[in-house]
């Protein structure tokens, strides 16, 4: 899930290096490339450099809370209607998906709309 999540939050600011947010951090690019990878955590103090950085909660970076430490109260109302709406649409090959399929589709659609929602 961190690997994950720290892949996509680079992600989701063009332009952004592994090797530019290794150095505002202050690991090495492999140490962090790493973190991407999933082969290696950090510890306590970089992880909370990574949460600074980012702006986001270490509890999101870690998977244990879905909503970024910047989103109001709209903004998480926001997202339960765009999950409720699109609920009905989760199917594959016009069947419907497993409840573990729709678990993980919901996982992705939430990190599509905080990636997209982002507002400062």
């Amino acid at each position: 899930m961190f690997a994950n999540r720290l892949k996509e939050l680079r992600k989701s600011q063009p332009g952004l290096t592994q090797e530019s947010i290794a150095k505002q951090i202050g690991v090495a690019k492999t140490t962090y490339a790493s973190y991407e990878q999933g082969k290696r955590q950090p510890d306590y103090e970089v992880l909370s450099k990574i949460a600074k950085r980012f702006d986001v909660t270490i509890d999101y970076l870690l998977g244990n809370n879905e909503t970024p430490k910047w989103a109001n109260e709209k903004d998480t109302n926001d997202l339960q209607k765009f999950l409720t709406e699109n609920e009905g649409s989760m199917t594959y090959g016009g069947e419907n998906l497993t409840k573990e399929e729709k678990e993980k589709l919901k996982i992705a659609m939430t990190q599509i709309f905080w990636s997209r929602h982002k507002h400062n």
